[in-house]
C-alpha cells in the first residue's frame, strides 16, 4: 500500500507574518505594555546579577556560577521572542525573514533545552550543600562545575540543530501566515506542504526525553533535600531552607507547566484548547521564568543582595 502523495511547487518564502495572539487583537496594547516591563525587569535584573558575580570575588561558589550562566541564558531566551513580539502588539509589524525565523526558533528550543539542564545543576548544587556539606567542595570542583555547563550546552546545541534543520528543509506553499507570537516549532509546521511528522515527532520524543529526565532528577533531588531538612535539629534552619526550596520549585513550576502543557495539547488537545491559551502557554514560559529567577535566586540570597546593593547605590553616587 502506498503512501500519501503531495503534490507541490517547491518555494522558499522570503517572509512570514506572525499572527501575534489569535482573538486577543483588542488586548495588545495591554500585552506590549505588560510583556515591555517583564523585559525590562529580566534584563536589568539579569544583567546585574552578572556584573555583580563577576565583580565579587567572593562570589565564586558552585551556586553563584551556575546563577550567572542562568542569568545569561534567560536574557538570550527573552531577547529571542519579546523585542519581536512587543513590535507585532505595539506597531503591527508581523513581518519576519526566513532565516530569522528559523534562527529564533533555534535559540528559543536551544536556550530552553539549556535552561532546563542549569536547573538540573542547580538542584545537583542544593543537594550536595544541604545534604553533604562537609564534602561541598570536594564535590563541585571547578573542573566539574565546567565540564556540567559545556555538558549541557553541547547537549542542547546536538538536540536542537536538527529540529530546525529537517523543518527547514520542507518545501513552503500558500499560507505565510503564522498563528503565533514567535516561530513556534508546530506553528511553523503547519505552514508547509509536504509531511511534516518526522520533524514533529522528533520535536515530542526528544523535548520529552530532555524534560521528563531533568524533572526526574531534579523531583529526587528535592525529595532527598527535603528529608534532610526535616531532620534537622533547628526549627529556624528547617524554615530557612524550607521558604529556599519553596521559592525554587515555584520557579521551576512556572517554567516547566507552560512549557510541557505547550507541547502536549500542540500534540493532544489541539482542538479542544483555544488557540490564543495555547499561544499565551508558549509566551509565559519563555518571559517568567527570566522575569522572576533574578528576584527568586539572586535578590533573596542575601550576598548578592548586599553587592547588588553596593554596586546601585556607588553607580548613583558616582553619577550625582
Amino acid at each position: 500500500m502506498s503512501g500519501p502523495s503531495y503534490n507541490y511547487t517547491v518555494e522558499t518564502p522570503a517572509t512570514f507574518f506572525l499572527m501575534g495572539v489569535p482573538g486577543l487583537q483588542s488586548s495588545y496594547l495591554w500585552l506590549a505594555i505588560s510583556l515591555s516591563t517583564m523585559y525590562s525587569i529580566a534584563l536589568l535584573g539579569n544583567m546585574l546579577i552578572i556584573i555583580v558575580i563577576c565583580m565579587d570575588s567572593t562570589l565564586q561558589e558552585p551556586m553563584y556560577f551556575f546563577l550567572c550562566v542562568l542569568a545569561a541564558v534567560d536574557v538570550v531566551m527573552a531577547s529571542s521572542v519579546v523585542p519581536k513580539m512587543v513590535s507585532i502588539f505595539s506597531s503591527g509589524d508581523s513581518s519576519i525573514g526566513f532565516n530569522a525565523c528559523f534562527t529564533q526558533m533555534y535559540f528559543v528550543h536551544a536556550a530552553t533545552a539549556v535552561e532546563t539542564g542549569l536547573l538540573l545543576a542547580m538542584a545537583f548544587d542544593r543537594y550536595v550543600a544541604i545534604c553533604k556539606p562537609l564534602h561541598y567542595r570536594r564535590i563541585l570542583t571547578a573542573r566539574l562545575m565546567l565540564g556540567l555547563c559545556v555538558t549541557i550546552v553541547l547537549r542542547a546545541v546536538i538536540s536542537m540543530t536538527p529540529l530546525s534543520w529537517m523543518l527547514s528543509h520542507l518545501p513552503f506553499c500558500g499560507s505565510k501566515v503564522v498563528f503565533h507570537s514567535y516561530c513556534e516549532h508546530m506553528a511553523v509546521a503547519k505552514l508547509v506542504c509536504a509531511d511534516p511528522m518526522p520533524s514533529s515527532l522528533y520535536s515530542l520524543v526528544c523535548s520529552s526525553i530532555i524534560v521528563g529526565s531533568d524533572m526526574a532528577f531534579i523531583a529526587v533531588s528535592y525529595i532527598l533535600i527535603l528529608r534532610a531538612v526535616f531532620n534537622l535539629s533547628s526549627k529556624n534552619a528547617q524554615l530557612k531552607a524550607l521558604s529556599t526550596c519553596g521559592s525554587h520549585v515555584g520557579v521551576m513550576c512556572l517554567f516547566y507547566l507552560p512549557g510541557i502543557s505547550s507541547i502536549y495539547i500542540a500534540w493532544l488537545w489541539q482542538d479542544a484548547v483555544p488557540l490564543h491559551i495555547q499561544v499565551l502557554l508558549a509566551d509565559l514560559y519563555l518571559i517568567i521564568p527570566p522575569t522572576l529567577n533574578p528576584i527568586i535566586y539572586g535578590i533573596r540570597t542575601k550576598q548578592i543582595q548586599e553587592r547588588m546593593w553596593v554596586l546601585l547605590t556607588g553607580f548613583f553616587r558616582h553619577g550625582l
